[in-house]
């Protein structure tokens, strides 16, 4: 039986985990930072870790209430999903819509009309999620920087 909590302790079970499945790249160190980060403005930010009927954390969402600009929408403010993870084994069993629906609610309480998120151009799965997720694309952008 799945089942989904709020993240309110930055010892919750499963949250550095997944988050570190998601964005391998940074430390634990770094993610343990962005944890603590996100526990401090609760009116900001939201997330969620899904977890298993053996109490096994499978999911993750990280969301944010965005009021500036977000590409693609009309509205604001915005609710942006700013990751969304489920370990390979529990995939395409709906973990993914459960937790998009939490996020989709909070959105709701919080006044937003529109959920927005981005990820890689290269990133094809998570394009293929997000369309099944709901979301339909609104533009492919390419960023440039100049050292100065």
């Amino acid at each position: 039986m799945l089942h989904i909590q709020i993240c309110q302790s930055n010892e919750q079970s499963g949250w550095l985990p997944l988050r570190h499945a998601l964005w391998p790249d940074a430390s634990q160190q770094e993610h343990q930072d962005e944890i603590d980060e996100l526990l401090r403005q609760p009116q900001r930010y939201i997330n969620f870790v899904a977890y298993d009927g053996q109490e096994q954390p499978i999911g993750l969402a990280e969301a944010s209430l965005r009021s500036d600009y977000v590409n693609g929408t009309d509205v604001s403010p915005v609710v942006f999903l700013e990751g969304i993870y489920v370990v390979p084994q529990h995939r395409r069993q709906g973990v993914a819509a459960q937790l998009i629906e939490q996020v989709a609610q909070w959105g709701r309480e919080h006044g937003c009309a529109q959920m927005a998120s981005d990820t890689d151009l290269a990133n094809l799965p998570s394009q293929q999620t997000h369309k099944a997720l709901g979301f339909e694309e609104t533009e492919r952008v390419v960023f440039f920087k100049r050292q100065l």
